[in-house]
């Protein structure tokens, strides 16, 4: 589904690249729901991303970082699977995926970890000092008193 921002530009300024960012994010989701997912706010700046991948191991997984878009990927080798076994039912995927988050601006992917079939994604945005609030001290001028004369009516 692609978003028309055209009405918008004519009221902003400077936001051309959140617009882009946007229309990109409907790209990167395949719409298969697979693998599930969670993202969770531990606080104000700690994330965890939470991917379900049973079956993969730590060989078959892949963690990319590339212009604030993080990439989890998987494929499981074609030797994985024991040719004396006959599976009567699948109901584990074993297929091959791609997920893309688009991070925002000063986050930092800090670990990952394989535990129990979850892949955990730990986040952090880090913002700069210069981006940080900060109290702008009020200067205001004295007071001054005009003097004159009031014109006679």
């Amino acid at each position: 589904m692609r978003f028309d921002f055209s009405p918008l530009f004519r009221s902003t300024v400077g936001f051309d690249r959140l617009f882009d960012m946007l229309d990109q994010v409907s790209q990167y989701d395949s719409g298969n729901g697979y693998p599930p997912y969670n993202i969770e706010r531990a606080d104000e700046n700690h994330y965890r991303i939470t991917v379900a991948v049973a079956g993969f191991a730590e060989k078959d997984l892949n963690v990319e970082l590339h212009d604030g878009v993080l990439t989890i990927s998987g494929k499981r080798e074609e030797g994985d699977k024991s040719e004396s076994t006959n599976v009567l039912y699948q109901g584990i995927a074993g297929r091959a995926f791609e997920r893309r988050f688009q991070l925002a601006d000063h986050v930092e992917v800090k670990a990952a970890k394989l535990e129990n079939g979850l892949l955990h994604v730990e986040l952090e945005q880090i913002v700069p000092e210069e981006k940080k609030p900060r109290r702008i001290s009020i200067n205001a001028p004295e007071l001054k008193t005009i003097e004159g004369r009031a014109k006679a009516a």
